[in-house]
């Protein structure tokens, strides 16, 4: 559990590594929620930086097109001499890898698939969860069997994984049952563990860990696992015979991380100071509301443009990058409409970067390929001598430019991006603390200066006051409301103003889950991460040799509570993973024969080894016409056209543009009855925006 920027993925690495047997080698899987995030580590562990080849290491996303365009904008890295390498391994840290899997029977029928193969086979697998979750979730057999053979066979790193929405964690929770089950160490990695969560896991991991020694060890053996803790500052470790122990354990050393965080503030050791900045739009201009939102966002960027610009040693001009964090995507396009049409004060000008999920494949990634580039500050100066940037700051007269990323929750993580200062429309105090980590994030020296403003309110309660606020993303729901949707009355001055991870890292010991921001977010976690207490035993029960009887209500935690929950369905099916509340379609934006245009395309994928696609341009979608992001004093801070990227893609691998669309050009949206809008700008986006 360090901070942000630390290295905790060459940290996870080195702690396998020497938990291994020597004469065995280490073997180790690393589990990431995003796909962006898991091909990023994967390229850390790669043959130039930890001495392992494609024999030793397997990456798996999920999507062959990502890990494509991600080894394409790479290569183009290296060819410009842009790409940074630096050995994150000793010579002798390599991973061994000694096996003849053709001469077990059981795994001979197994290996049959090539995918299955490198899952199970590779001495390092950087994947994306799901690859391994199924171990626990199938409800037919068959494809438990992969993961469990894998789980069985090596240790397990489960990064950034209280990033994870709540839905999701009965199930990650199973996972590490599954994992004490089958003998494997497991590792939990992130600068924001909240206590309930890492309990809970505990709870699970011990609960898996004793069926191991009942069938693996000895019976006379008592269970006592070793448990470790490490940060930037120490490493501490412990034998945990209960959760009691573990916990007691645990809140020791996030009090001395806590202290050690509170004692920067002190010394003013810190690069990032909040401030919570009023929003104030009567009730009688909702009907312009984004007009009147977008004018508060740019008031509160020139504001912090003005405190944390950088001069470019060229043209002197004042430059700072920023961010706008908005909650979802339909408002947050409304807004970028909004701002084109907002007017900007003299001598200013605003280089507007619109970035969230609804993009095809190969757009998103020429985008954060661009800001890959852009936002790495570790050379302060080295962003202005960037082609892309030297051009805008050559191109516009202006004396202050600022380049703005308008961006959905994708910003928070998996993008080691630095920006000077952000603005961030609220939705849980755990995305604050992810995002204020983006700030200032490559440059380690103090600053004292205001560079992350937070709004009071967001969208969300305005436009449906009365309602929960805080949610998807959140910790609000319906049964757990808050009293108030302004944060100034959530947040205290200190949980604000420094902005780190104590809060997340630390519960106090009496929540007012409907009156804190942070409360909300630690009873929600106890309550899917810790078994719930019924406030009556259950009739008909009796518990020998005991005056009390102690009954758990139903719940994610029955997994490793409940006697024989595990050879039922059921909680699987109430508490499943990644569960869509909403109806997934997978869409294309096809290139004709003739390599002129493009068609919006339903990929029906139900043919038997063939996708159908069909055209649905003319019924449920409308391109939005250029002259819509016109204006004077705000322009794209880059735009790539599709086909121009579809070319160039398809020239580099020797195919044709229709056949590379049908693989790069994919996109995933809900099912919307009234269609959608797109352009290469903003990206695909529901609703009718005013002016389109």
């Amino acid at each position: 559990m360090a901070s942000t920027g630390c290295g905790k993925t060459l940290a996870n690495a080195r702690i396998m590594y020497a938990l291994a047997q020597p004469e065995q080698g280490a073997r180790f899987t690393v589990a990431l929620g995003l796909r962006t995030l898991t091909l990023q580590t994967g390229q850390a562990y790669k043959a130039q930086r930890m001495f392992l080849d494609d024999d030793q290491l397997a990456v798996r996303v999920g999507g062959a097109a990502s890990k494509a365009l991600f080894e394409f904008y790479r290569q183009k890295a290296e060819e410009t001499g842009s790409e940074s390498i630096q050995d994150l391994m000793d010579e002798d840290g390599g991973v061994l890898y000694e096996g003849e899997y053709d001469t077990n029977p059981l795994l001979r029928r197994t290996l049959h698939s090539r995918q299955v193969k490198s899952l199970i086979s590779a001495p390092v697998l950087v994947c994306t969860v799901d690859h391994l979750t199924p171990a626990t979730e199938g409800v037919r057999g068959g494809r438990q069997i992969a993961p469990m053979l894998r789980l069985m066979t090596s240790d397990l790193v489960l990064d950034e994984i209280d990033d994870f929405g709540l839905d999701d964690l009965p199930a990650l929770a199973r996972l590490v049952h599954w994992a004490g089950v089958l003998g494997a160490r497991v590792m939990l990695s992130s600068a924001t563990l909240p206590p309930a969560l890492v309990q809970g896991l505990f709870s699970a991991y011990l609960a898996g860990r004793q069926q191991y020694q009942h069938n693996r060890g000895s019976l006379e053996t008592a269970i006592d696992i070793c448990t470790a803790w490490f940060d930037e500052h120490e490493c501490t470790y412990a034998d945990c015979a209960t959760v009691e122990v573990f916990t007691q354990r645990h809140q020791q050393f996030v009090e001395g991380r806590t202290q050690r965080l509170e004692n920067k503030i002190k010394e003013k050791d810190y690069q990032r100071l909040g401030a919570v900045v009023p929003i104030q739009i009567a009730v009688t201009e909702k009907k312009d509301f984004y007009t009147y939102f977008a004018q508060h966002l740019i008031k509160n960027a020139l504001q912090l443009h003005a405190d944390n610009a950088v001069q470019d040693p060229k043209s002197g001009k004042q430059v700072s990058f920023g961010l706008i964090r908005m909650a979802n995507i339909e408002p947050l396009v409304r807004t970028a409409l909004a701002i084109f049409k907002a007017g900007l004060e003299e001598d200013y000008r605003i280089h507007l970067c619109v970035y969230h999920s609804q993009y095809p494949l190969i757009m998103r990634s020429a985008i954060e390929r661009e800001l890959d580039s852009s936002l790495n500050r570790s050379d302060v100066n080295a962003v202005f001598n960037l082609p892309t940037i030297q051009t805008k700051l050559n191109t516009h007269k202006e004396k202050n430019q600022l380049f703005v990323v308008l961006g959905s929750p994708v910003t928070e993580v998996g993008r080691d991006h630095d920006y000077d200062w952000a603005i961030i429309e609220p939705s849980s105090m755990r995305s604050i603390i992810q995002l204020v980590g983006r700030v200032r994030r490559h440059r380690p020296k103090p600053w004292d200066k205001v560079n992350v403003h937070i709004l009071s309110r967001n969208v969300r309660s305005w436009r449906a006051p009365g309602k929960p606020a805080f949610q998807r993303p959140g910790f609000e729901s319906s049964a757990v409301k808050l009293k108030s949707h302004d944060v100034m009355q959530l947040l205290k001055e200190d949980e604000w103003l420094h902005i780190d991870s104590r809060p997340r890292i630390q519960a106090h010991k009496i929540l007012k889950q409907n009156e804190s921001l942070i409360d909300i977010e630690h009873y929600q976690l106890e309550r899917i991460m810790l078994p719930q207490i019924a406030r009556r035993p259950p009739r008909r029960r009796r518990v020998l040799n005991s005056n009390e009887v102690v009954s758990y209500r139903f719940g994610p935690c029955s997994w490793w509570t409940a006697h024989n929950a595990t050879l039922m369905t059921l909680l699987q099916k109430h508490y499943p993973f990644r569960s869509e509340t909403q109806k997934q379609l997978d869409f294309v934006l096809l290139v004709d024969d003739e390599e002129n245009d493009y068609k919006f395309c339903r990929i029906d994928s139900t043919a038997k080894n063939k996708s159908v696609y069909i055209p649905i341009e003319e019924s449920l979608l409308k391109r939005v016409a250029d002259n819509t992001l016109a204006s004077k004093q705000i322009s794209a801070w880059f735009q790539r056209n599709y086909m121009d990227l579809v070319m160039e893609q398809a020239e580099a691998e020797g195919i044709s543009a229709s056949h590379c669309s049908k693989r790069y050009g994919l996109v995933t949206l809900g099912d919307r009855a009234q269609g959608w809008y797109f352009h290469p700008f903003l990206g695909f986006y529901s609703g009718i925006p005013k002016g389109v």
